[in-house]
């Protein structure tokens, strides 16, 4: 059976929360699985050690992400970046680090036929995160409970057969003081991009998904796998595009029993390394 695969140069991910009973594991591992790119960006927040501290639970397809990653640098020649967030903030001690084709960084020039962006995940313009480390934990404790709230709900949603509905993006966009932090958070990232000399500015962080221009910054911001299952790619031309899951299933439809096993098939170490694909190259709006 061939197997469909999306070729990109690029591919930015960040916020997948693992460790977290709310990652998208399964998910962001179907998008990992039928994607190819030079370069992998893991933009920070990829585990979260908060949750895990507090005694969540690893699972399998958490697992597996990890060795998606490892197995885009051992067999695909990928380029893999991974930046530090506030959920990952124990690798601050350790930074930079390099490893062969994975580096461990703070933040990262990604240059591109347009000019050079930006990368880093966005957390040092969180005054909160900064100022008020107890205030911070709790907001992320409050966000837990949300999202175990709106799980629930969606449950009953789903039965009803309507479609999800998230909570937590109807309070950012309806609340004041959430859409004033978001944007200052926006514009500082933008001031920070024209300092050094960049086009444009990648980052995560917020969990709010976004492509647009902040004067004459290119401000990206790949969303998270918590809620949002988006990614943002780069295309041969320099293009950049911001997916969604739903998006990516139109063209790679997403089965979990298929999945599952494919997968075990995909990460087997006795496994040949070639697998016969179908590579997909193709234009999208930009």
């Amino acid at each position: 059976m061939k197997k469909k695969i999306i070729r990109y140069k690029t591919i930015i991910l960040s916020d997948v929360h693992l460790g977290s009973a709310n990652s998208k594991a399964r998910e962001v591992n179907h998008f990992l699985r039928h994607t190819r790119s030079e370069k992998l960006i893991l933009n920070g927040d990829i585990i979260d050690g908060w949750q895990l501290r507090r005694g969540a639970r690893w699972t399998k397809h958490h697992t597996k992400f990890v060795r998606h990653v490892l197995k885009k640098l051992q067999k695909e020649n990928t380029h893999v970046v991974y930046l530090r967030g506030n959920h990952d903030d124990i690798l601050s001690r350790f930074l930079p680090l390099q490893f062969g084709r994975l580096e461990v960084v703070e933040d990262h020039i990604h240059s591109t036929a347009n000019g050079d962006y930006l990368v880093l995940h966005g957390d040092v313009f969180d005054s909160v995160i900064k100022n008020m480390v107890i205030v911070a934990h709790l907001g992320d404790l409050g966000y837990k409970i949300l999202l175990s709230l709106n799980r629930v709900y969606n449950k009953f949603r789903a039965w009803r057969g309507k479609e999800y509905y998230s909570l937590s993006r109807i309070i950012k966009a309806k609340v004041k003081s959430a859409v004033s932090h978001i944007s200052r958070f926006e514009q500082q990232l933008a001031s920070l991009a024209r300092a050094r000399g960049c086009r444009g500015v990648i980052c995560g962080h917020i969990h709010t998904p976004e492509i647009r221009m902040i004067g004459d910054i290119h401000y990206l911001n790949s969303g998270d796998w918590v809620e949002s299952l988006t990614a943002i790619v780069e295309h041969q031309d320099g293009r950049f595009e911001l997916i969604d899951f739903k998006q990516f299933c139109e063209m790679v439809p997403f089965d979990k029993a298929s999945q599952e096993a494919q997968e075990n098939e995909d990460i087997d170490p006795n496994a040949p390394d070639s697998v016969e694909s179908q590579i997909i190259h193709f234009p999208l709006a930009r």
